[in-house]
């Protein structure tokens, strides 16, 4: 290793002193902080994007009422972004409500986790859609469904988000994914296959659920435990105990939503089994 003599090295500081000093005073990496400036001429290698996830919701209220409690002090929560319920255009364009700048922490997420994370209000941006979610009826839950205008807006901001933070396919996600016990959104009718065919958010590939379902009927009993494992890898926080408990069941509605909307039963069937490995094999290996 060259050793560095005591005046050469005050030389090369010095050179580096009088090239800063020039750099600031030509503004070229200066910000002003008020008492202090700070140079931004060197920059670390050592770091990545704050933003790790999107996160999709639906508001289960209507407009007025959406931005109320989005926004006002009373509300307890927010988001980054809001689509109302017929989006406005501008010159062609559709127009989201902008409610939190995406360098700030919205409180859209709540307690939360996904992939070994937890709080997840701290590395995503959450996006609020107008829709009143669903109602109880006789026959079960009655959802709602989005409008085009809605999920093509949804589609063209999902992939400028993932494309300006580099969000993987596999972190594009439902509040449900990340907090299967306590909430439902955006629900089964938002299109998860559609936009993963625009290149926005995961889908496992037909021929590995084919192979995952190995000849059995999509609707046999499968191994909880087989399930709970795949989840477990794949990102969602459930048991590892191999009962089809309470716990257990609501993450598996939440993984049959998003990937399974047409049977959100929380069975642990042998089509739920295979979506799961599925999965694991395309993201996690």
């Amino acid at each position: 290793m060259k050793r560095i003599t005591i005046p050469l090295l005050a030389l090369i500081l010095a050179g580096c002193t009088h090239e800063k000093n020039a750099l600031i005073e030509q503004g070229n990496y200066k910000i002003d902080r008020g008492n202090y400036t700070v140079d931004t001429r060197i920059t670390s290698a050592n770091a990545n994007e704050r933003i790790r996830f999107l996160v999709m919701h639906y508001t289960a209220v209507d407009d007025k009422e959406s931005l109320r409690l989005l926004t006002q002090p009373d509300g307890g929560a927010s988001a980054h972004y809001l689509i109302p319920s017929v989006p406005a255009v501008d010159g062609g364009k559709p127009v989201v409500l902008g409610l939190v700048p995406e360098r700030r922490r919205a409180w859209h997420a709540g307690v939360s986790h996904w992939a070994q994370r937890d709080n997840l209000n701290d590395t995503s941006i959450g996006i609020e859609i107008v829709n009143l979610g669903f109602t109880e009826g006789l026959t079960g839950k009655h959802w709602y469904p989005y409008t085009p205008e809605q999920i093509e807006l949804v589609a063209r901001m999902a992939q400028d988000i993932a494309t300006r933070y580099g969000i993987s396919p596999d972190n594009i996600l439902a509040h449900s994914d990340i907090a299967p016990q306590r909430k439902h959104d955006p629900g089964p009718l938002f299109p998860w296959e559609m936009l993963a065919k625009r290149g926005i958010g995961a889908w496992p590939s037909k021929e590995a659920v084919v192979k995952y379902l190995a000849g059995r009927d999509p609707a046999a009993t499968a191994s909880v435990k087989v399930i709970q494992t795949a989840l477990a890898k794949y990102g969602y926080q459930i048991p590892q105990n191999g009962e089809l408990d309470e716990e257990t069941r609501k993450v598996l509605i939440a993984f049959q939503m998003h990937f399974r909307p047409s049977d959100i039963s929380g069975s642990a069937d042998a089509q739920t089994e295979a979506l799961a490995l599925a999965l694991v094999e395309k993201y996690r290996q």
